[in-house]
This record gives structure tokens, sequence and C-alpha cells, in this order.
């Protein structure tokens, strides 16, 4: 029992320190951070091997290497940890999940958009563009406060709730190659004429990756709601987004605040008319940012307190999780 009961701690430390990290300090500008070296290496790969014939099969390839060696890399630094300390190793996991983890700094990112709009448009604009991918030049001060809560929602999935997926099945390994997953979509998977071919498995994978956490996210941000009758308008409007995950979050948070997301929206100079996701095109405020955030939290620890359970759970069935299978 003792054992088991050691072997638990082990697991959920590095949990909750990576999170307690994130919830205090985000992401600071002045630590290097593993998704900078990700962006390196997938803008490396980019341009030396977009170009020519084959674009499609080029990009596959240097996505998946890219993905297995962020894993196997991982794996083979855990396993040496291991060998000279189990402590090192609980070290090395916490500051991978502190690392992996975004959720205070999205919020933060989408606090200051707002008070930047308050100052003037322009400030609002400058800072949307830190967190969307669109073309934000020309947009309503309605557009930059819609594109700030749709990406709220988005990134909930994105860097809260499918990393700790990905964490419950596969450890920090598997934390750690989504992140690289996510990263090459962000980078490179575009439809736009220069991406469409050499990113096109980068977007797909990432769409595998998120199809569960994506659904999970939308059903952790109403329960955090409380108002579950909402679950059936983000079913149905879940699907109208382009991309086959992004919509539920969206249309959860759309839901719960009872606005309008989507339309139109240009990316890279290009046009995409994206479906409506809600009825209501009611002016936003921050008030309904203020709400965004604490449905946001609510879901996050209802994410966190679900792998803890998960993982206390399988150990007392299978005496090893995933997350434990290097130390025994």
């Amino acid at each position: 029992m003792y054992r088991e009961m050691d072997s638990w701690m082990f697991a959920i430390l590095p949990l909750l320190i990576g999170w307690l990290l994130d919830l205090l300090i985000g992401d600071p500008q002045w630590l290097p951070h593993p998704v900078v070296w990700f962006g390196r290496a997938i803008s490396a790969c980019e341009h030396k091997l977009n170009r020519g014939h084959h674009r499609n099969a080029k990009g596959a390839v240097v996505a998946i290497i890219l993905i297995a060696l962020v894993f196997a890399l991982t794996w083979l630094v855990r396993y040496w940890l291991l060998s000279l300390s189990s402590y090192l190793l609980l070290l090395l996991d916490a500051i991978i999940i502190f690392y992996c983890l975004a959720g205070t700094t999205l919020i933060r990112e989408v606090r200051e958009v707002f008070f930047a709009l308050d100052r003037s448009l322009e400030e609002g604009r400058q800072q949307v563009a830190r967190i969307v991918g669109r073309d934000t030049s020309e947009l309503s001060a309605q557009e930059v406060r819609t594109a700030a809560l749709e990406t709220l929602a988005e990134n909930l999935s994105d860097g809260v709730i499918a990393p700790l997926f990905w964490f419950a099945l596969l450890g920090t390994p598997g934390m750690l190659a989504y992140k690289m997953v996510n990263t090459l979509d962000s980078m490179i998977g575009y439809r736009t004429e220069r991406y469409k071919d050499f990113g096109c498995w980068a977007a797909h994978i990432d769409d595998v990756a998120n199809y569960i956490p994506a659904r999970l996210t939308a059903l952790l941000m109403v329960l955090a709601s409380g108002k579950l009758n909402l679950l059936a308008f983000v079913w149905r409007n879940g699907p109208r987004h382009a991309s086959p995950n992004s919509g539920y979050p969206e249309a959860a948070l759309a839901g719960i605040l009872n606005c309008r997301f989507g339309g139109p929206h240009y990316y890279f100079g290009q046009l995409f008319d994206k479906p409506y996701i809600g009825e209501n095109g009611r002016p936003l405020t921050t008030a309904d940012m203020t709400k965004a955030v604490r449905v946001n939290r609510v879901a996050e620890i209802w994410m966190i307190l679900i792998v803890l359970v998960y993982e206390k759970i399988l150990l007392g069935f299978c005496c090893c999780s995933p997350v434990l299978c290097l130390l025994w």
C-alpha cells in the first residue's frame, strides 16, 4: 500500500507543481521555451523543403519525424534521469508540464486585448495581433473582442485541456510531442498557397490529436457554466467551423455568453468566409471577457481533477500508469 501511495505521489506531484507554476507566473518572456525551439526547427525545414515537387510528401515526413523525435528524446532523457534519481525525473516532469500548459499566459493576453481596446482601437488591434493569425489592421472594436474570445475558447483546448489529455495517456513525452503537433499546425497548417501542400499532414495530425480534447473542452466549459442545456447548442453549432475541432469550444463559449462568433476573416491576405457560430450578434463587453475567463479557469480545474482521479484509478487497477512506466 505504501508503495502504491508513493508511486501515486510521484505521478501527481509533477502535475500539481507544473500547474501551480503556470497559475502563478505563466510563461515569463525571459525563460527559454521549448515551443520557440520547435518553431525554429519547423521554420528551418519549411524554408529548405517547401519548394519544388512532392511538397505534400516532404511535409508529411517533416511532421512525423519532428513529432517522433520529440517523443523519443523526452523518453530517453527521462530514462537516463531515472537511473540517477527519481527526484530528478520528478523535477523534469514538473518543468515539462509547466512549459506545456498555457492557461495563465492566454488569459493574460486576452485581458490585455480588452484593456488596450479601452484605450484605443489601434492599441486593441495591435494587442490582438499577438494571439491570432488573422489580419487585424482593419478590425472593428467588436471584431477585436470577438477574435480575442474565440482564441480564448480555442486555446483552452490547445493550451490546457489537450496537453493534459495527452499527459494522462502518454505521460510527459506525449504531452511534449503534442506541443510539437500543435506548433506544426500553428505555423504551417494553413490552406494558403504557400502551405496547403507542405502543411497538409501537419494540419491533419493536429485534427486527430485534438478530436477528443476539443469536445471534452466544450463539455467542461458547459459544466463550468452550470448550463447543461447548452450541450445541444454546442453539438449543433460545433460542426459549423471550418476546423473539425475548433468549433466545439467556440460554440460552448458562444452559448455561455449568448453571442455570435465566426464570419469572414483575412489570413495572410486571403479571405476565408467562416460560418457564424451562434445567432446573437450583440456587442461584446469587458464583462463578457471576465465571465469567459472564469469559465476557462473552472474548466481547467475540472480537467486537473479528472487527470488526478484517472491516475489514481489506473494505478489501483494496474499498479502502473503510463505516466509511471519509467518509475517501476
